[in-house]
């Protein structure tokens, strides 16, 4: 069975792809994932041995509209940046699975080439944006102008075009569980986690038995962050005695001075990382929200963007296992009364008990819907159309109550 994945954004927005097609080839899948030519993306396609069909514009190349116009055009360029390459990849393929900014294009190519697709999520706010009523206006006129050049027809509803009747939540039930929504019905299978195996660097490890754990504090793709954004989080932690491990990410963070309680690292083994550390610091995306709940450390979510940041950062805060924070304008004071909240005794105990909460089988529960019955050999039938899930139901993790 041939099986092309999709997906346009950031390593949060690329990572679960990976671990989904890990899963179905392990099932005997013939798998292909389209993803942007980020070198760090490249790598670890290449590292979990999965072919990459890549996009000739790199992630790295957006940069956040600002207006709703610019937001409008902004459809337009992501469509003809991915269309024809996610078109000439999906030809012979049995089935198509778009994520993230993917959603633009992967449901018109499945329409041209007459096969299945899905869509997947990776927070559940997304299908109940409260801006999703304004998403016809917005979107509408580039995805229907590109549909007219292929003799399609317009979109009537933008949200169903792109997440289809029955979209797949891609998020532990415990962290972001489904709640329900008017007219969306969403299967929920889990986080898309992919095992990382990697050693610590040995300096890490230096420096991590140096002392007592450190608060991690990294923002990922994040680019546009506070000009001081290092200093004030360093000098939140240092006021209640904590040592500092920053990591550089995309907007290239650094230690502000040379002090010996802090250490700054590239990219890492999170997963490993994060059961030695007192707290972990970061911008609320999805997948450095699981690992980190996963490894039982508290959070101080302090969002940098839209979409579902502030989402995971009330979760944390909700189920206890963290604090949130501004982000956008953020002081030492403001962040050193949140650090405290995740500090606390009964932040860091609910972050221990909620960790043996998190499941981590959710790219093997959609691996198995994706390919349907008898997936271990690789040969079966997708059941075809929209919304109409390739398995049941009651092998996810969650149905989708919460």
């Amino acid at each position: 069975m041939r099986v092309l994945l999709s997906t346009y954004g950031s390593r949060g927005d690329v990572e679960p792809m990976v671990a989904l097609a890990v899963q179905l080839r392990a099932r005997g899948a013939d798998v292909r994932l389209c993803a942007p030519p980020d070198p760090e993306l490249v790598e670890l396609l290449a590292g979990a041995g999965v072919p990459m069909v890549r996009f000739e514009r790199p992630w790295r190349s957006w940069v956040r509209p600002a207006t709703p116009e610019q937001r409008t055009r902004r459809v337009a360029e992501f469509i003809a940046a991915q269309y024809d390459t996610v078109l000439a990849a999906a030809r012979g393929c049995d089935v198509l699975l778009g994520a993230a900014m993917s959603h633009f294009v992967v449901a018109s190519v499945a329409e041209v080439l007459g096969v299945a697709h899905r869509s997947a999520i990776f927070a559940p706010d997304v299908v109940s944006d409260p801006d999703r009523e304004l998403w016809n206006a917005l979107f509408g006129p580039s995805l229907d102008a590109h549909r007219r050049s292929l003799g399609l027809s317009r979109v009537e509803d933008v949200g169903r075009f792109m997440f289809t009747d029955q979209p797949w939540l891609a998020a532990d039930p415990v962290l972001g569980p489904w709640l329900g929504a008017p007219g969306i019905e969403v299967l929920q299978t889990g986080a898309w986690m992919l095992p990382d195996l990697r050693p610590l660097p040995p300096a890490l490890e230096a420096f991590l038995d140096a002392g007592e754990p450190p608060v991690y504090v990294g923002f990922g793709s994040m680019r546009g962050l506070a000009e001081d954004m290092a200093r004030v989080v360093i000098e939140a932690a240092r006021a209640h005695g904590r040592r500092v491990l920053v990591a550089r990410g995309w907007a290239g963070l650094e230690v502000v001075d040379d002090g010996k309680d802090c250490f700054s690292v590239g990219e890492v083994n999170q997963q490993a990382l994060f059961r030695r550390v007192a707290a972990v610091v970061h911008h609320g995306g999805a997948g450095t929200t699981t690992t980190a709940a996963r490894a039982g450390a508290a959070q101080l979510v302090m969002p940098q963007a839209g979409g579902d940041q502030a989402y995971w950062g009330r979760r944390a805060a909700e189920l206890g296992i963290g604090a949130e924070t501004d982000g956008f304008a953020p002081t030492v004071e403001s962040v050193s009364v949140a650090l405290e909240a995740a500090l606390g005794p009964d932040v860091q105990a609910g972050a221990r008990a909620v960790a043996g909460w998190i499941r981590g089988d959710g790219a093997a529960v959609a691996a198995r819907l994706l390919l349907g019955p008898g997936s271990g050999s690789g040969t079966a039938l997708v059941s075809g159309g929209r919304g109409d899930p390739a398995g049941s139901g009651q092998e996810t993790s969650s149905s989708g109550t919460g």
